[in-house]
């Protein structure tokens, strides 16, 4: 190798930024600038606004009302336990990873994964896929909360008393069979079919809504995370306003404190079931947004020195902490709605038995005339020494069994909520309060989630880079088109069945995958190097086996799980009679099975392609007939990335400098795979060997 004249002076050497080695590579000369300078990367003003961005990414909707399900359906304070466990050990080993390469390498999804292995290069691709499959259904939700949104400025809510037919002047059967909140919901709302076989013609009010809300979405974000950043000051604070704002109303109401003993209650042996350690794994992975790229994405934008290793421990300690407050508030209100069902079924009991004459069987402080002196205790124990003497009209009054009635997901939201959110005194303020709440919910994780798909776009491909607000606007309208699958009548079972199977095994894959680069292709100890590199101190030395095995083999578990429960039971779906007022769960026909395994194939595929690409890249390259080849092989063991200073050592050196220390090399992307070696002054002897 040719000598490396020293740069002389310090104005030389300014360019060097904290952290980065002296030995650098650079571009070749004549390249775009917009492929080798680093620093026209943008970047984020502060550190509160890219904490609020991964906030708000992480906090979505499934913190409202996923989480609450399951603690409820799985052991309650048992569930959190577990979690936490999780959390721990899987979690946020995996959420650091995912950071530090952001961080380091600098470049989206893509990049990140084409830069530790070019055979990997498809893991980036395939989470763009995913980010893609849930943009498409998520800002369908956004649309239903903007419609609600819509409808909350009326008093008396329109989803508070059921509408009469005027041909009958009698209530509407369906609405008369169900509740007046199901049937806004199903009728009004989504004017839902009766299966998912039969499509319908699309529904125009929310055809109206989706356009509106991927028209927030694209102004939002058309200036990358110069714009979007500002807009997630109020999306990722808002939804905490709210949540304590109902948590402090709520415990002043009847039944609350019953709703969060039931929450809290643990039933430990519910924790031998391996799906409930399956859905306690999976709500972690979907919690953190693990494999969306959209934490490499975020990550990209920060400092190389910035504490990276804080920051997951903190966004995973917000995140598990809204997910516990956000349950305090669900169970607050279902314990009340629960208390007012058990005292409306009291009232229409005693008025029954009052009706017919059964006065002997009172007790003397039953007053059947007034139903509300007569508490839920006084009720159940009087109902349990009379209830062999009673008719078959005289039921029981649980509140647990109207507890035990579990709801998420939109069910939650959009019928559970509406109906206790029109007891309220001022309904239509709470009602206001409550979508706006989803809305900020839902477009904060929105825009981590198109981060994740256009970041990785523009850093891989120059011309997209050059044109984001074209990529940008075109990405949306793209989105806007095939979104208005979902607004058909029957779109509510798409967009379930999107919610279900799109994305859980293709980022289990992934992750998978980014685990098996970072541990066994790139080797944790140059991870961890890197790492102390950028943070000027070393992870403990626990990460290095948490990411090698025990992340490794829980994602493979959670994998298997995942496939051999969709493989042996029947996917499934929730539809609306509307008939007989009330839902039934149908199985998937053919052609829709064949879709949801064809949305899982095509979010897979580009892994297995990217290799097979990259391997016949480099039979192609070693062909001796192709000089073009030969250069590019010398290309790569000429750059190939140093790890040890043993490595350094075999190189040939100049016999003048056999006795001063060997300089660090350090492999940082600068956007294209053209550089030459920049003649650099070696430093201290105190320098470390390391590599970013």
């Amino acid at each position: 190798m040719t000598e490396k004249r020293p740069l002389d002076t310090l104005e030389d050497r300014a360019w060097l930024g904290e952290g980065q080695s002296e030995t650098q590579l650079t571009a070749v000369p004549g390249l775009d600038e917009a492929e080798t300078c680093e620093a026209d990367r943008p970047a984020w003003d502060s550190k509160v606004q890219y904490v609020l961005a991964q906030v708000g990414f992480s906090v979505g909707l499934g913190n409202v009302w996923r989480f609450p399900y399951l603690c409820h359906q799985n052991g309650g304070g048992a569930f959190m336990l577990l979690y936490v466990f999780l959390l721990l050990i899987v979690g946020v080993p995996l959420f650091f990873m995912e950071l530090a390469a952001g961080q380091s390498i600098r470049q989206g999804s893509i990049g990140v994964w084409k830069h530790i292995s070019p055979k990997l290069a498809g893991i980036g691709y395939s989470s763009c896929m995913v980010c893609f499959y849930v943009a498409l259904y998520y800002n369908v939700i956004i649309a239903w909360s903007l419609f609600y949104l819509g409808n909350s400025f009326q008093y008396p809510l329109p989803w508070e008393h059921c509408p009469i037919d005027v041909s009958t002047n009698a209530t509407v059967k369906e609405c008369a069979a169900s509740s007046p909140t199901s049937y806004f919901w199903f009728r009004k709302a989504l004017n839902i079919t009766n299966c998912i076989d039969e499509s319908g013609e699309f529904n125009p009010i929310m055809t109206g809504c989706l356009l509106a809300a991927w028209a927030i979405v694209s102004l939002a974000m058309i200036k990358g995370i110069k714009s979007s950043a500002k807009v997630m000051y109020f999306s990722s604070v808002f939804p905490y306003v709210v949540l304590f704002i109902f948590l402090i109303r709520g415990l002043m109401l009847d039944g609350a404190m019953d709703g969060i003993t039931y929450m809290f209650y643990p039933r430990l042996e519910i924790l031998g079931s391996v799906q409930v350690w399956r859905q306690a794994a999976t709500q972690v992975f979907f919690a953190l947004g693990l494999g969306y790229g959209s934490v490499i994405a975020y990550s990209s934008y920060n400092p190389v020195n910035n504490n990276c290793h804080r920051d997951a421990i903190m966004v995973s300690g917000i995140n598990f902490m809204t997910s516990v407050l956000a349950s305090l508030v669900v169970f607050v209100v279902l314990g009340f709605r629960a208390k007012t069902i058990a005292m409306r079924c009291v009232a229409e009991n005693l008025g029954l038995l009052s009706h017919m004459g059964s006065n002997q069987y009172f007790d003397p402080w039953i007053n059947a005339t007034d139903p509300s002196s007569v508490s839920l205790v006084e009720y159940r124990h009087w109902f349990s020494h009379h209830s062999s003497m009673l008719g078959p009209n005289i039921t029981d009054c649980s509140l647990e069994e109207e507890m035990n009635k579990g709801i998420e997901g939109t069910g939650l939201a959009f019928i559970a909520f509406t109906e206790v959110m029109a007891l309220f005194p001022a309904s239509p303020f709470w009602s206001t309060l409550f979508f706006l709440m989803l809305l900020n919910l839902g477009l904060s994780t929105m825009f981590g989630t198109m981060q994740g798909i256009l970041t990785p776009l523009m850093d891989n491909f120059t011309f997209l880079g050059r044109h984001r607000t074209i990529l940008t606007v075109s990405s949306c309208a793209l989105g806007f088109v095939i979104g208005l699958l979902f607004t058909q009548r029957s779109g509510n079972y798409f967009v379930t069945m999107f919610d279900d199977y799109s994305a859980t095994l293709p980022l289990v894959i992934v992750v998978i995958f980014e685990t098996i680069a970072v541990s066994w292709v790139y080797g944790t100890d140059r991870f961890l190097d890197d790492i102390e590199v950028m943070l000027k101190w070393r992870p403990p030395v626990v990460y290095k086996y948490v990411w090698k095995y025990v992340c490794l083999l829980a994602m493979v578990g959670l994998l298997a799980a995942s496939f051999t429960r969709m493989v042996f039971k029947r996917p499934t779906y929730t539809a609306w009679n509307q008939a007989t007022g009330s839902e039934m769960t149908l199985e998937y026909p053919g052609w829709a099975l064949g879709m949801i395994v064809m949305l899982i194939v095509f979010a897979s595929l580009p892994v297995p392609i990217g290799y097979i690409h990259s391997v016949w890249k480099n039979r192609t390259a070693r062909n001796p007939l192709s000089e073009e080849g030969v250069g590019q092989e010398l290309h790569r063991e000429l750059y190939t990335k140093c790890s040890s200073a043993d490595h350094l050592e075999s190189l040939p050196r100049d016999p003048s400098e056999e006795n001063e220390a060997p300089p660090r090399t350090a492999f940082l992307p600068l956007g294209n795979e053209h550089y030459r070696l920049l003649q650099q002054q070696e430093e201290d002897d105190e320098e470390e060997d390391t590599v970013v």
